[in-house]
Order: structure tokens, then sequence, then C-alpha cells
């Protein structure tokens, strides 16, 4: 269930500042968007996997957090990332 390590480097690459960033906020919401997206599909097919479902809601609420923060730190990246990553708010 977790990312490939190709699929993880994909998505760091489109959403990183600068050459060796790894760790902004909206790289971390776009891995944990893709994590969770994975995990929607792992329920589709494993429906009473209730440990699974309890670290979904773990890793939805962290990114909730950070999006929170980065609405209040910069708005228009928050619109941004919204935008691309199909969220809704």
């Amino acid at each position: 269930m977790a990312l490939e390590k190709n699929q993880k480097q994909e998505v760091i690459e489109k959403f990183k500042k600068h050459k060796k960033d790894t760790g902004s906020s909206q790289v971390q919401i776009a891995l944990l968007t893709e994590r969770i997206n994975l995990l929607t599909e792992h329920f589709k097919i494993h429906k009473k996997d209730h440990h699974s479902r309890q670290g979904l809601l773990k890793v939805v609420n962290k990114r909730r957090r950070l999006l929170d923060y980065l609405k209040k730190e910069d708005k228009t990246e928050y619109d941004k990332i919204l935008k691309s990553l199909n969220l809704r708010k």
C-alpha cells in the first residue's frame, strides 16, 4: 500500500519548489494525497480492513493540517495546489 519509489519521485518532481526540495508543504500534501488515493482503491477490494482504515484517517487529518497551514501562510499556493490535486474545499 505504500508508494513505490518511482511514483514518489514523480510526485516530488511535479510539486517541488527548488532543486533539493523534498519536504515543503506542497510536496507533503501531494504525497499524502497520492497515498490516500491508493488506500481508497485498497478499500474498494478489502472492505473489512479496519486497521488500515484507521491509518487512512490519520493520513487525511495530517493532510488537512498541512492544508490549513498552507492556507494561512500562502493563499495563492494553497489555491494552486487544490486545483492541481483536484481537492475540494
